[in-house]
C-alpha cells in the first residue's frame, strides 16, 4: 500500500509531539503501556492492568508477559522504567516548543521495577491522569535506545525496513502481540506537500491511501469511484488573549470580542465542516460538557459590553503563516468582524513557525494570537494553558483561583466519574471568563482507492493499518 501525506518523519519518538504525519508511523511501530480504544477510554497494551493508590501519587502496571521487540529482545520492567526517564530527559528536546514537556511532569517522579512482570511511578504531586501521559510515551528496548534517533525498534505491528527523506517502508511484525494484525504485506509512506498533487496521484492510481485532504477534494476522490474518510478532530483552533496586560485583561473585552465574531461564517470561508468550541475543549475531551452552547453571534451584545468597558482602542493581533494553515485568512475576517463592532486590529504576520510557538512559549505575544492547540489529554490543555498555579508553557496570563483549584481537585480525585464532573464545573468557568476566543475544531478528510479495505482509525485522528 503506497500512502501519501504531506512530509514522512522518523524523529526521536519520545519528542513530545502531537504532528499526526509522524504519528501516524510512530504508532504502527511502538506500543506505549497503555492505548485509547476506539471511544477514547484507555485500555490495555503492554501493562495488562494498573493501579492507582488512593493518595493519586502511585501508579502500579503489570506488564504483558510475552511481548518481544522488533530486535528479538524481550520485553522487561527495566525497558519500561529506562524509556520512560529517557523521554524525561531535557536533552531529547521537542518540537515547536514543546521542549521540556514530559521533564515537566514527569522530571520528579520515582520510577522503579517492581519485581519481574510490575514497573512503580510515583509521581511528586497527585497525577490521576497519568495515563494521559504514558499513552503518547513508546516502549524501546533497552539494547536499542542509544541507537535512537537512527534505529527505531518498537513492537508493534509494523517495523521499519527502509527509509530515506522522502520515504519510509514498513512490513508487519508478526510477533506482535498488544495491538491489531497487521492488515497490509508493506506499508510505503511518501511525501507530497502539494495537495493537487496527492489527489492527482490518488485518481491515477499512483497512491492508495492519501491524507490531509480538503473537504473539495475528498469530494472529488468520492465522485470518481474513490472513498472519502470523514473524522472530526480534537485540534483546537483559536486566539489566546494576552491577560498579563492591554485590554484583554478585562473580561468583558474577551466576552465581546467572542460574540463578535461569526464563527459560522469563518468556518465557511476557512475550514468548511468544522464544528464551533464552545471553550478550549472538544467533545473528544474527558470533561468537556457537551451541553454548554458556543459564543453566539451577536454583534449588539458586543458593542454594549465595549461601551460598558469604555473600550475605544487598538488591538494587536499576532497571526501565524501557518499551523493553522489558515490563520492569516483568520486574521482577516477577525479584522472584519471587530471593525464591525468599532474595534481598530493591526495585525502581525509570522513566517517562521517555529519562533513563533517560541514567542507564545515566552508569553511575548501582543493583544492575541492565532493558536492550535492538539493535545488530546485535558489535563495536559488545562495544566499547561490555563492554570496560573502551574503558568505552563502556553500560559498567557489567565486567572481564576477557583478554576485552579478545581483542576488540582481534579488531579487529586481517583474516581473517574467524579474527575469528570470536576472538569465540567471548571469547564463552565472557563467558557464564562472566555480566555480565548473559541473558534472551532477541524474535520480531518481523507481519500483512499476502492480497492482499500475499512481504514479504522484512532481517536487521535490516526489510520490503523
Amino acid at each position: 500500500m503506497i500512502i501519501l501525506q504531506t512530509a514522512v518523519s522518523l524523529a526521536d519518538p519520545h519528542i513530545c509531539s502531537d504532528a499526526r504525519n509522524r504519528l501516524n508511523l510512530l504508532t504502527a511501530i511502538f506500543d506505549a503501556l497503555v492505548q485509547r480504544d476506539a471511544h477514547g477510554r484507555f485500555a490495555p497494551a503492554l501493562a495488562t492492568h494498573w493501579h492507582l493508590a488512593d493518595d493519586a501519587h502511585t501508579w502500579t502496571f503489570t506488564l504483558r508477559d510475552d511481548v518481544v521487540f522488533h530486535n528479538g529482545a524481550t520485553l522487561t520492567p527495566a525497558d519500561v522504567v529506562a524509556s520512560l526517564r529517557r523521554a524525561c530527559d531535557p536533552s531529547v528536546g521537542g518540537e515547536f516548543g514543546t521542549e521540556g514537556v514530559w521533564t515537566s511532569y514527569l522530571g520528579d517522579a520515582e520510577m522503579a521495577v517492581a519485581g519481574e512482570t510490575a514497573v512503580c511511578v510515583t509521581t511528586a504531586r497527585p497525577m490521576a491522569d497519568l495515563l494521559d501521559l504514558l499513552v503518547a510515551i513508546p516502549i524501546v528496548p533497552q539494547n536499542a535506545l542509544a541507537d535512537l534517533p537512527h534505529r527505531l525498534v518498537g513492537s508493534g505491528p509494523y517495523q521499519l525496513v527502509a527509509h530515506g527523506e522522502n520515504e519510509v517502508v514498513l512490513e508487519p511484525f508478526p510477533h506482535c502481540r498488544t495491538r491489531w494484525t497487521a492488515a497490509h504485506s508493506r506499508l510505503i509512506w511518501r511525501s507530497e506537500p502539494d495537495a493537487a498533487q496527492r489527489l492527482a496521484a490518488l485518481l491515477s492510481g499512483k497512491a492508495d491511501l492519501v491524507m490531509d485532504f480538503s473537504q473539495q477534494q475528498a469530494n472529488a476522490v468520492e465522485a470518481a469511484g474513490g472513498k472519502k474518510l470523514v473524522q472530526s478532530s480534537n485540534l483546537c483552533v483559536a486566539f489566546l488573549f494576552n491577560i498579563q496586560h492591554g485590554p484583554a485583561t478585562d473580561k468583558r473585552v474577551r466576552q465581546a470580542i467572542n460574540y463578535a465574531v461569526n464563527v459560522e461564517r469563518m468556518i465557511d470561508l476557512a475550514r468548511p465542516a468544522a464544528s464551533p468550541l464552545n471553550g478550549p475543549l472538544t467533545p473528544h475531551h474527558f470533561g468537556c460538557d457537551p451541553w454548554l452552547a458556543p459564543y453566539p453571534y451577536d454583534p449588539v451584545k458586543a458593542k454594549m459590553l465595549l461601551a460598558e468597558v469604555g473600550f475605544s482602542g487598538k488591538l494587536v493581533i499576532d497571526v501565524p503563516q501557518t499551523l493553522p494553515d489558515e490563520a492569516p485568512l483568520l486574521g482577516e475576517l477577525l479584522v472584519e468582524n471587530l471593525t464591525a463592532v468599532g474595534v481598530e486590529v493591526e495585525l502581525r504576520h509570522y513566517t517562521d513557525r517555529v519562533a513563533y510557538a517560541h514567542m507564545v512559549k515566552a508569553k511575548q505575544i501582543h493583544d492575541a494570537c492565532c493558536f492550535d492547540s492538539s493535545p488530546l489529554s485535558t489535563y495536559r490543555v488545562l495544566r499547561e494553558k490555563l492554570n496560573s498555579d502551574t503558568a505552563g508553557p502556553w500560559w498567557q496570563g489567565y486567572h481564576n483561583p477557583q478554576v485552579n483549584q478545581l483542576l488540582n481537585q481534579a488531579s487529586r480525585t481517583v474516581n473517574p466519574t467524579q474527575r469528570q464532573s470536576i472538569y465540567r464545573t471548571a469547564y463552565r468557568l472557563l467558557h464564562d471568563d472566555a480566555p480565548w476566543l473559541f473558534l472551532y475544531h477541524p474535520t480531518y478528510f481523507w481519500g483512499a482507492s476502492q480497492q482499500v479495505g475499512t481504514i479504522p482509525t484512532t481517536p487521535e485522528g490516526l489510520i490503523r493499518l
